[in-house]
């Protein structure tokens, strides 16, 4: 009997250069939601390769960026509508 064939995947944003398996730490004791954006391939490329070049973190690039962005904005929560009776 053939056996099925099996995809292994490594997520190589998890972990740290060093040590295979070791995970990344959190940042300070905040939980840590995932965004993922889709970026022009070569707007990709350059930001990569201007943060390099920086010896910065793109990961931390961004985040300056999206926090600049709320203190600028500022954000106010919409007040949540009632919810109306459902049928039954």
């Amino acid at each position: 009997m053939p056996h099925a064939a099996v995809l292994i995947t490594v997520y190589p944003h998890l972990f740290t250069g060093d040590q295979p398996g070791e995970e990344v730490s959190p940042i300070g004791a905040q939980e840590i939601k995932r965004l993922n954006i889709n970026v022009p391939f070569e707007l990709h490329n350059s930001f990569k390769a201007a943060t390099a070049a920086r010896n910065e973190n793109m990961t931390d690039v961004l985040l300056k960026c999206i926090e600049d962005y709320v203190a600028r904005y500022g954000y106010e929560p919409r007040p949540k509508k009632e919810r109306k009776e459902r049928r039954k």
